[in-house]
């Protein structure tokens, strides 16, 4: 049972949830810790200043009113979001920006809000040392990745950049994506820093103790062995980046995305390279092959010039609706075809449409075409083998990766247009995540752009072969194609959503459980008599 009194403990002891620093310095250590936690992410890439970011963050929260709370983790939040997301506003302005980077702090604000109160109630219930190093860290972790949930599923189908496991895929504790995914790794991250943070105070253990503790728990993380790959055969995969101006305000002529990728293709591939597929980017030809004959032509020549599929981004058109579709051309025909399901908000299509055409007229009246979801399979048959497919913003979403490894796929394909965020950080961000993605299905991915970055990564998440980005190029790549399903594709959501409900779980028995106890009478006694005593020094000043 929990041992808990029904008073707060003394203040300004470090162990216990009272200690807190002054406000205006948490708000410093807030601000600092979204500067750092954001350089460990790409194109910086420190990635040991994530863990040190986290920590920031949380000292800054502990000890914190609601209130307080909410103001750290907006600065927080702020700091973090509006730099790691600059490159919103490359060709679109300021205004996307400082509206996408507001909302993902206001969310930053309000999940730092349970995190305070863990710290303020779980150890007050479950007071001896294992409920302050090993449940409160948890708990703690548990509420960070719910506060990630909510921001990669609200609102609009959310907005998964930023989760605190997505600065580690070139770090030792990438493989754990494997295990547990990314939303689990972000688990184990924050975990591991709030219970190093606990250790730090624990002043009735030794402080030898203390530290051997700490790095045996680090130590015991990083020895998690790597998820063996299997392997099914190999495909040799062209893949081409034609370079050319896919950004939606550069200057263009119909056909000259199109002819970017055959020149590309033509230099890049040899008809004697004897390949298995040409793949090309989102978007890569303007030329629809089922709506225009030339385009057709194009696709016709390629396939037979080359004796393989070609795998392309393409617009196509049903009816009256518009799909981000990536094709399989064989044989003067469409084989198979995928729309993509995670759309853009405000970039391929526009949400309560009337409602935000009369906050900004302007900038909604840029995007004159709505693009519809798909709701067709990603996985489609590329000759004898299977192919799962990623268009741009769908390699954030678990759902849809998880769906590719059951539906069969023995090789991803992501497909992406990076054009809009001209040479920002953004390429090497969503290249970080397609990385992870690799090891967490142990599948090789090969991620194609327009200008880049394009790399074909193995199934352990190395770099098997890339293209200098904003440069015309291509990759013919010899891939072992992937087989199995791991832990993470596996049992990885339902990892996430235990996590999120023991530790929601855990703070409102805790809540329950003080209230009982008559805690919450003897809190507002010592707050009522601190503001006497905060009352008469200044009267005592004064005098």
């Amino acid at each position: 049972m929990p041992r808990f009194s029904g008073v707060p403990s003394p203040s300004g002891d470090p162990r216990t949830s009272d200690f807190r620093l002054p406000l205006w310095i948490a708000l410093v250590t807030g601000v600092g810790g979204g500067a750092v936690m954001e350089f460990g992410f790409p194109d910086r890439g420190i990635w040991p200043l994530t863990f040190v970011g986290i920590g920031l963050i949380l000292l800054a929260l502990k000890g914190r009113s609601v209130g307080g709370s909410l103001l750290v983790g907006l600065a927080s939040g702020m700091t973090f979001f509006f730099v790691l997301i600059d490159w919103v506003a490359t060709y679109l302005g300021p205004v996307p920006w400082i509206a996408l980077a507001g909302l993902e702090a206001l969310i930053f604000a309000l999940g730092a809000i349970p995190i305070t109160l863990a710290y303020r109630w779980v150890p007050r219930v479950w007071q001896g040392t294992l409920g302050r190093t090993l449940l409160l860290p948890v708990v703690v972790a548990g509420l960070w990745v719910g506060r990630e949930f909510v921001a990669g599923h609200y609102p609009y189908g959310g907005f998964s950049w930023g989760r605190v496991a997505e600065s580690q895929s070139q770090s030792p504790f990438a493989s754990l994506t494997a295990w547990l995914g990314i939303s689990g790794l972000s688990f184990v991250m924050v975990a591991l820093v709030a219970a190093v943070m606990q250790l730090l105070v624990e002043q009735p253990i030794h402080l030898t103790t203390r530290a051997l503790v700490a790095a045996t728990a680090i130590v015991a993380v990083l020895a998690v062995p790597a998820w063996p790959s299997a392997s099914a055969g190999s495909s040799t995969i062209a893949a081409v980046q034609g370079n050319s101006k896919a950004g939606f305000f550069q200057q263009r002529t119909y056909g000259d995305l199109s002819n970017a990728q055959v020149d590309a293709t033509y230099k890049g591939v040899l008809p004697s390279d004897d390949i298995d597929m040409l793949v090309w980017p989102e978007g890569a030809s303007d030329r629809d092959p089922t709506r225009d004959r030339f385009g057709a032509y194009i696709f016709d020549v390629l396939s037979k010039a080359y004796g393989a599929p070609i795998v392309s981004g393409v617009i196509t058109e049903r009816g009256s609706k518009d799909y981000n579709s990536s094709i399989v051309w064989d044989d003067g025909t469409v084989q198979a075809q995928y729309d993509k399901r995670h759309l853009v908000p405000f970039g391929e299509y526009v949400p309560d449409r009337p409602f935000f055409n009369a906050l900004a007229p302007s900038l909604v009246g840029l995007l004159t075409r709505d693009l519809t979801p798909g709701t067709n399979a990603n996985v489609l048959d590329v000759g004898s083998i299977k192919a799962g497919i990623s268009i741009c913003f769908d390699i954030v979403d678990d759902a849809l990766t998880r769906e590719m490894v059951d539906g069969g796929a023995q090789v991803i394909l992501a497909q992406t247009n990076n054009a809009d965020f001209g040479q920002t950080d953004e390429n090497t961000q969503q290249l970080a995540i397609a990385r992870l993605r690799a090891i967490e299905t142990s599948r090789p991915l090969v991620n194609i752009s327009t200008v880049g970055s394009s790399a074909v990564i193995s199934a352990d998440g190395k770099t098997i072969d890339s293209i200098p980005a904003f440069q015309p190029g291509a990759m013919v790549t010899k891939v072992p194609l992937g087989t199995g399903t791991t832990p993470a594709v596996w049992g990885g959501a339902a990892l996430e959503q235990l996590a999120m409900f023991f530790a929601a779980a855990a703070l409102v028995l805790s809540r329950v459980l003080l209230r009982g106890s008559g805690y919450g009478d003897a809190a507002r006694q010592a707050k009522q008599s601190d503001r006497l005593a905060r009352r008469s020094r200044r009267l005592g000043r004064a005098a």
